[in-house]
């Protein structure tokens, strides 16, 4: 006799494994037309990406990388993320062109031989950047009125490859100068420093000066048979135009500094500003100093900018601090003071957050590139800025 309940659960369970049957297979090609779909966009956000974002350097096997970063998960992709001082996010690089000042970051610490974190400088002085309004009430002047100034995101470097990341930087940074802009490089470590310079010389016509705050010399040849954050120097001055003889060093000093580099440093001739030198002879007699070794035949002058230079009580995120630095109000008048004459540009490096402390280190970085800024403006070196009659004039 057939048991009739056990023969209706059996036609129930085969019914209901057809309807599973058929609702997979409807579910698989419900999910191949959407990954269909999706393949399309992406295909169509990742040529937009290589057209906005420009062909990368040649020594970049990948082609489908760029040279200015486009994902749509980094700057500018919609993710919220903060531009420096607020200002557009320039999304497509064909169109720069016309502005005053383009900022670009460079997230690269693999230059580093102490404590890594550099990467996330570029994105965490943008953030702390946020806070001002750009407006300084004792120079009376707003850098949103008197710099057409746009963020270009960062490069797109190679984490386990720094000499495919200076070909990119290089590259970049040329593409930058020959539009006419001012660069504003967020870095990074300091061995940025050697491929931002060989981006920029080829566009001076003259010799290029540099003027370097820092409390090391980064002057040796190579570290661990690279040629990293303790070198940028040594390479930057073997360019056709960047001769030793108008490179300047402010700041160095402490029990951290290389004998070797200074060494260097005598036999090419740089000029090397220690800490006590600048105890000595005060700020103004020291820039005025070194505005001369910098500018000596020269035609153009270069800022790079070491955050490792300020005391760490007030920069404490970064690679290698040493104690008894400047403080930030003697780093606000230098910089005001070395950007009298006028600069080609500028790079700030070493901010590394993992090592900050309420942002602090991150607020100076932004400001120091204000200050920077504003002394352009206010010298009538860079932007448009009728100052008003019967304020002092910044020296």
């Amino acid at each position: 006799m057939v048991d009739r309940a056990s023969s209706d659960r059996d036609e129930q369970q085969e019914g209901h494994q057809k309807l599973r049957s058929e609702d997979l297979r409807g579910t698989w090609a419900m999910r191949w037309q959407a990954q269909q779909q999706e393949g399309a966009e992406v295909s169509a956000r990742r040529e937009q990406a290589r057209r906005y974002g420009l062909e990368a350097a040649a020594s970049i096997e990948d082609r489908n990388l760029t040279l200015f970063r486009r994902e749509p998960w980094t700057l500018g992709g919609g993710t919220g993320e903060a531009t420096f001082l607020q200002v557009p996010f320039l999304r497509d690089m064909q169109q720069l062109g016309g502005q005053d000042v383009v900022i670009v970051g460079v997230p690269l610490d693999s230059g580093t031989t102490y404590r890594p974190g550099a990467r996330f400088g570029p994105a965490a002085i943008r953030r702390a950047s946020a806070l001002s309004y750009g407006y300084n009430p004792e120079r009376g002047l707003d850098l949103h009125e008197a710099l057409v100034m746009v963020d270009a995101g960062d490069i797109q470097v190679i984490p386990s490859h720094i000499e495919k990341s200076f070909d990119q930087i290089t590259r970049a940074l040329s593409y930058i100068v020959e539009r006419g802009a001012f660069p504003v490089v967020l870095g990074g470590d300091h061995s940025i420093g050697y491929a931002t310079l060989r981006g920029v010389a080829p566009h001076v016509e003259g010799k290029l000066g540099v003027i370097h705050f820092d409390r090391h010399s980064d002057l040796s040849e190579r570290t661990y048979d690279e040629r990293m954050h303790a070198s940028p120097f040594f390479h930057a001055t073997t360019l056709p135009n960047v001769p030793p003889t108008n490179l300047v060093q402010i700041g160095i000093g402490g029990w951290t500094g290389s004998k070797k580099g200074m060494r260097l440093a005598h036999e090419r001739q740089a000029t090397v500003i220690t800490l006590d030198d600048i105890d000595r002879y005060g700020i103004e007699r020291i820039m005025e100093y070194a505005l001369e070794v910098a500018w000596k035949g020269a035609s153009a002058v270069w800022l790079s900018f070491d955050i490792d230079v300020v005391d760490p009580a007030f920069a404490p995120g970064t690679g290698t601090p040493e104690p008894g630095g400047l403080l930030p109000r003697e780093v606000f008048r230098m910089v005001r003071l070395a950007a009298r004459e006028g600069l080609r540009g500028m790079e700030l490096v070493e901010v590394a957050p993992p090592y900050d402390v309420a942002d602090l280190t991150a607020l100076l970085a932004g400001r120091i590139i204000m200050e920077v800024l504003g002394a352009l403006v206010a010298q009538g070196k860079l932007g448009r800025w009728p100052k008003p009659d019967g304020l002092p004039q910044d020296r």
